[in-house]
């Protein structure tokens, strides 16, 4: 099927990583121009952008507003326009601490680590939407923003605010300065990749595959292809301020007794 994203100037932001990687994969299989976008993982997003070709490759701490701002005009400059950007980097800190012994620096470097990169990553794309009279942002969240996550409150808020708040706030701005642009989300349940591969043994599977009708763990491609269709203009042009959730029918219970 016809995506419309042939030509269109996409930045991926974490392309670097397991779901950014796929999706940026699977924009420039669309025949979109992809800038790969890193942090920390030079190389690992330099060997994604030699997959695509010789994709342009620009590294930016999204906490940093400078930064963030240098990202896009590089991307403008290399791509002419930024249509599409597909916010997916973001951090989860691995050590399960409850509420009770959460330091206050760890749950302050988790919101801006997510929250406020996203923030600032949808600020600079919509300077770019005002600019150019369209676009399209995917906002990646997690089932963590949708059923909490025990001993991980700072990842769980911080997405919960992203996929909730801040969608439905920038659905409605989005329109004051582009029409028909839009503004969606996408929640990945436990999927595959770099950040999970060392948790992802067989009895944790098997635990957290009971509250999901699929009993399997998704991985980054099945994430990247509902990032590519709602950024599509062709297959979701009247879909805005929407969550799909990517996590097998996860519910917020146990589906299956054992």
């Amino acid at each position: 099927m016809e995506t419309g994203l042939a030509g269109k100037g996409v930045v991926v932001t974490g392309a670097s990583g397991g779901i950014g990687s796929a999706c940026a994969r699977a924009f420039a299989a669309e025949g979109a121009r992809v800038v790969v976008h890193y942090h920390h993982g030079r190389e690992r997003a330099e060997a994604v952008a030699e997959e695509l070709g010789g994709a342009p490759v620009v590294g930016a701490d999204l906490t940093d507003e400078a930064a963030v701002e240098h990202l896009f005009a590089e991307a403008r400059d290399v791509l002419g326009t930024v249509d599409v950007c597909a916010a997916v980097a973001g951090v989860w800190p691995s050590a399960d601490q409850p509420v009770w012994e959460l330091p206050l620096a760890r749950w302050e470097a988790t919101l801006r680590a997510n929250l406020t990169a996203t923030f600032l990553t949808a600020q600079a794309f919509l300077r770019e939407v005002q600019r150019n009279g369209h676009g399209s942002l995917v906002l990646v969240g997690s089932t963590a923003g949708r059923f909490g996550e025990a001993g991980h409150a700072d990842y769980a808020a911080a997405k919960s605010a992203i996929q909730v708040g801040l969608l439905l706030s920038l659905k409605n701005e989005i329109v004051r300065i582009a029409p028909r642009a839009r503004v969606n989300a996408v929640a990945p349940g436990w999927t595959v990749s770099p950040m999970t591969r060392g948790t992802l043994d067989d009895a944790l599977v098997d635990r957290i595959s009971r509250t999901m009708a699929l009993r399997k763990v998704a991985v980054a491609d099945d994430i990247a292809r509902a990032v590519v269709v709602l950024a599509s203009d062709e297959l979701s042009g009247h879909v805005t301020g929407e969550l799909v959730t990517v996590a097998g029918g996860m519910e917020g219970r146990t589906v299956h007794p054992a």
